[in-house]
């Protein structure tokens, strides 16, 4: 695939997605205001699920490893 029909693809999606959300009849600083605040969801959207899915991947390893026979702990080991 060439860039030439990349980035031809690329305008068509950006035409598409202006079509679907009728922002094409939006004026320009509404357009900014309305792409900004989309970029900074889908921003806040994907740090969030990084965040906890690394989260849950840690916890089931965790309890998966001490399934698997991992070294358990001690009554007394914690008290001391």
């Amino acid at each position: 695939m060439d860039v030439k029909s990349t980035l031809s693809y690329l305008y068509w999606l950006f035409c598409q997605f202006e079509l679907i959300t009728c922002s094409y009849l939006m004026e320009p600083w509404e357009k900014v205001l309305f792409y900004s605040f989309n970029l900074a969801m889908a921003g806040l959207l994907l740090y969030t699920a990084y965040v906890c899915v690394a989260f849950h991947a840690s916890s089931a390893f965790q309890l998966l490893w001490s399934f698997l026979g991992g070294p358990r702990e001690n009554a007394l080991s914690v008290v001391k």
